[in-house]
């Protein structure tokens, strides 16, 4: 029985006060996209770290034939045979536990597999350059890809190599833009959120004010004061309810135009977020949604219905 009064004075209230729960629910939807946003540029950021870090290698150019600034290619030679095998087995002796894996690519292996693909003809800034101008290296696999600086201090300064290079410092600039505009819908989130808590505080004591001669009866017969506050705090979760399923909806269908049937069939390089990450943060958004409108109006009824 006092489920059913307490279900109808909910259902009550809400079409009563119809204009303050739009309100509700838009700035809800408007918080929780944002909110949903950073979540889910840091989930992309994340799984793009994570299949990058995996494949990058650091790359370990030698001397090539002629003139470099490097002071270890002084002598104007590309190291031999001999002296890229000692470079190896060092590789295996001071970075045991830290390179996985070793694989050698002449100057001819690189000019006609990457140089080539970048530059059919050959022509780069003017000149046609052949499998002669270019260099020997080392790639190497790391067991952890953020120990870089380790190989960097063991073989930056020896003879023969010219420089050590990790491939993450191509992409850490592109991962620094994403952090800080998650940052950013991180803070902007957090104001909606103070925003929506005092919204919804103000517009569950409205609706109370509205109907201060019924609850007083309510209280003169024996009302607790949960049956009491309990309708109007189920009508700010219902209008959180509605605005955080508007706030997935929105972000689930901004993932499917601009990334699923747009990035993703453009830049293909790149592994992208999807539904299943918006449908992993869905339930996180919804509760949370309701949560915090639930407190905020339990806090608020607390001073406004006091017996």
């Amino acid at each position: 029985m006092r489920t059913r009064f307490i279900l109808s004075e909910t259902w009550t209230s809400l079409t009563r006060n119809i204009p303050m729960i739009l309100s509700v629910m838009l700035v809800t939807f408007i918080s929780f996209v944002f909110i949903g946003a950073s979540g889910l540029m840091q989930a992309q950021v994340t799984k793009a770290k994570g299949d990058w870090y995996n494949k990058i290698e650091v790359v370990v150019w030698l001397c090539p034939d002629g003139s470099s600034q490097a002071t270890t290619c002084s002598s104007g030679k590309a190291p031999t045979h001999a002296q890229i095998v000692d470079l190896e087995n060092t590789i295996h002796t001071e970075l045991a536990g830290v390179v996985s894996k070793i694989t050698y690519e002449s100057r001819e292996d690189f000019y006609r597999n990457t140089f080539l693909k970048q530059y059919p003809n050959g022509v780069y800034e003017g000149r046609t350059l052949t499998a002669a101008n270019m260099q020997d290296s080392l790639r190497l696999k790391l067991s952890d890809p953020t120990k870089y600086q380790v190989v960097s201090e063991v073989l930056g300064g020896r003879d023969g190599v010219e420089d050590v290079m990790d491939q993450r410092q191509i992409f850490d600039p592109v991962f620094n833009v994403l952090n800080k505009a998650t940052v950013v819908t991180v803070v902007l989130a957090a104001v909606m959120i103070v925003v929506a808590i005092m919204l919804t505080g103000t517009t569950i004591r409205m609706s109370a004010a509205s109907r201060r001669n019924e609850t007083e009866i309510m209280r003169l017969v024996g009302a607790s004061n949960w049956t009491i506050r309990l309708p109007f705090i189920l009508e700010g979760m219902t209008a959180s309810l509605l605005g955080s399923l508007l706030a997935v909806g929105t972000l689930s269908a901004v993932v499917k135009v601009f990334i699923t049937d747009g990035l993703s069939k453009t830049v293909q390089w790149i592994p992208y977020i999807n539904q299943t990450t918006v449908l992993l943060q869905a339930p996180v958004l919804v509760v949370g949604a309701m949560a915090l409108s639930g407190i905020a109006s339990a806090i608020s009824l607390r001073r406004y219905l006091q017996a």
